[in-house]
């Protein structure tokens, strides 16, 4: 089969590597139909992250059809349409029973093998997907493959972020970083009652897209971003940040904006060694900071219901819908944020 795979830093290829087979009666083999890059891909293709294996496939954002099947899998059928977290995930252990589905005690992280460990990903024709009645959620009939994709993250990382957040009715909400996860946050914010969000970055086509979700955009270059804040917030500053970048100045620019006792959610991948904020500031000022990997197959349900009641708006973060073959190009104009790129989905 085709795929994206790993090569080192910046490097990827579209190749022919082997078809995946069953390794136990559990699994599923689904025939990839839509697939997506996400913010977190980049982080192994820069090389924040290290450890992955060259010849990796690449991705954890999947949705295809069920081609193969174990002899123990109940809930599927030859045919299904399924889409996946981006982790596997049991429904039995502790953290699986307790909603926390994203340190599931058995889980696995699709796109990620170390010293020979782990998962292939979704940026092929063919992907296994282990203990797949637990994982696999069935899209409903008729709904755009490319939105119910990102239930499996994206959507899913949105609905956490203003749960992590704490936000509440009347809040005023920042979201830092206005890529896919950090526009789904303005609808996130606005479902839990923000009064007002105020969305931040450089790129104009994503503040544009910021406005048509429904905050107030602001061009961090351009624009004195604390002076908007506080005309907002009756000069107390945000209730809420959510940080949907994952860099240090990221975390020092949410955390500015806050007023004292505000609560931070970090959504971003972190892979810096120390926090952006010191005990003292987080001390001084009354701070909230939590962060975490989603547990996206425990928001996945509420997720899709929000993917079909909002689909044309949520369409308009797909930027791209390019061929597989299209993948590793795609890779370099998302990486370097180019204008109009904003959600990429591969076709295989």
């Amino acid at each position: 089969m085709k795929a994206i795979t790993f090569k080192g830093i910046q490097s990827l290829a579209y190749e022919d590597i082997p078809d995946p087979g069953l390794l136990d009666s559990t699994d599923v083999i689904i025939r990839v139909t839509a697939a997506g890059i996400c913010g977190s891909d980049l982080h192994p293709y820069f090389g924040r992250e290290q450890g992955l294996d060259c010849g990796t496939v690449m991705g954890h954002e999947l949705l295809g059809e069920v081609v193969e099947i174990g002899s123990a899998v109940q809930r599927f059928s030859l045919g299904d349409i399924g889409v996946a977290p981006f982790t596997t995930n049991c429904s039995n252990c502790f953290f699986c029973r307790s909603g926390l589905t994203a340190r599931c005690e058995a889980g696995q992280l699709f796109g990620w093998i170390e010293n020979g460990v782990g998962l292939h990903g979704a940026q092929a024709e063919f992907v296994r997907v282990p203990m797949a009645d637990s994982t696999l959620v069935v899209v409903p009939d008729g709904l755009d493959e490319g939105v119910a994709l990102l239930a499996g993250d994206i959507l899913s990382t949105a609905a956490f972020g203003a749960e992590l957040a704490g936000v509440q009715a009347e809040d005023v909400v920042v979201v830092v970083g206005c890529g896919p996860v950090g526009l789904l946050s303005i609808r996130a914010a606005l479902e839990k009652g923000a009064r007002k969000v105020v969305a931040l970055d450089s790129v104009v086509s994503r503040l544009e897209l910021a406005r048509r979700f429904g905050a107030i955009p602001v061009n961090f270059k351009t624009e004195e971003a604390f002076e908007i804040v506080m005309a907002c917030s009756e000069g107390r500053g945000a209730d809420c940040a959510i940080e949907a970048v994952g860099s240090p100045e990221a975390t020092r620019t949410a955390a500015e904006l806050l007023r004292f006792g505000g609560s931070l959610a970090a959504l971003g991948v972190h892979t810096e060694s120390h926090l952006a904020l010191s005990p003292g500031e987080i001390y001084d000022r009354n701070l909230h900071y939590a962060g975490g990997r989603c547990s996206a197959r425990y928001y996945m349900p509420a997720a899709l219901k929000i993917a079909e009641r909002d689909v044309a708006l949520v369409s308009e973060l797909i930027s791209h819908r390019l061929p597989l073959s299209q993948g590793v190009e795609a890779y370099r104009s998302f990486a370097a944020r180019e204008e109009g790129w904003s959600k990429v989905v591969l076709t295989p």
